[in-house]
């Protein structure tokens, strides 16, 4: 009896670990976190979890030719969100957790 039930086992064990071998890995991250600083990945940002400090974020903003940056906030998306400046005009300015600034 006891020889049974470890064949069972057995048989399950091996079964499994087949079917884990057998599964196609995947490309990539869709939402890949790393990416050049020249440009944006995405044109509206993209939610998740933020580890830029808002000095960071201001840098990230600053870097795109955008001036007198107030008001940051990192709302519950992970986006940090205020005013800025550009080309002589006001408006609203995001940086999600990718570094991408729209």
């Amino acid at each position: 009896m006891r020889s049974i039930v470890l064949t069972i086992a057995a048989v399950g064990l091996s079964t499994s670990l087949a079917f884990a071998q057998g599964a196609p890995a995947q490309n990539g991250p869709a939402n890949p976190a790393v990416k050049a600083m020249d440009s944006n990945n995405s044109t509206t940002p993209v939610a998740g979890k933020n580890s830029f400090t808002m000095a960071e974020a201001k840098s990230h903003i600053e870097d795109k030719g955008y001036t007198n940056v107030t008001n940051l906030k990192k709302d519950r998306d992970g986006i940090w969100r205020g005013m800025a400046k550009k080309d002589g005009k006001s408006g609203p300015v995001t940086v999600d957790y990718q570094g991408n600034v729209n």
